[in-house]
């Protein structure tokens, strides 16, 4: 029997952030604090970051890898809608994603902020297709990891009043 050409996956991951939902629902809405913390990065160099967050609206993520990285050179593209926008609650985005000039994937993302005693709990479900040569649900677990990571930096870098 042949390999699936297409895989479908589905990840959930949970963070939790000692600010409120409001701190947290501006690190995705402001263009300027989305880019530090979703698209700068040590292993390649931003070609394009632009973010139109309202409902319909597009974000666009272009960057090439650095030499020393897995694909120097290479330019990885994302590109996506906002399909739904809850203020301080919910953001849902389809997108896809290309290595080069061949599509890796499209994928639904959907973010939701969730007030506790403590602050805020996060939930992130991305449903993924991935197609040939893709990164696959591995890698992309892990990156979306690495990113709430970076998120968490950059909620700890305003909680101090710094921009």
């Amino acid at each position: 029997m042949q390999e699936p050409s297409v895989v479908h996956d589905t990840f959930v991951i949970e963070r939790s952030f000692p600010v409120a939902p409001e701190k947290v629902f501006s690190a995705f809405a402001d263009a300027r604090k989305k880019r530090r913390w979703f698209a700068e990065g040590e292993g390649h160099e931003i070609e394009e970051f632009k973010s139109d967050f309202r409902v319909g609206g597009t974000e666009q993520l272009r960057y090439r890898f650095k030499e020393g990285t897995p694909f120097p050179g290479v330019a990885l593209t994302n590109e996506g809608r906002y399909q739904d926008i809850v203020p301080n609650q919910r953001i849902v985005t389809a997108s896809t994603m290309s290595l080069g000039d061949k599509r890796i994937s499209a994928s639904l993302v959907t973010v939701e902020l969730l007030q506790t005693d403590k602050g805020t709990d996060l939930i992130c479900t991305h449903q993924g297709t991935f197609f040939e040569g893709s990164d696959g649900l591995r890698m992309r677990e892990a990156g979306w990891r690495k990113l709430l990571n970076h998120l968490v930096e950059e909620l700890t870098h305003h909680a101090v009043g710094a921009d």
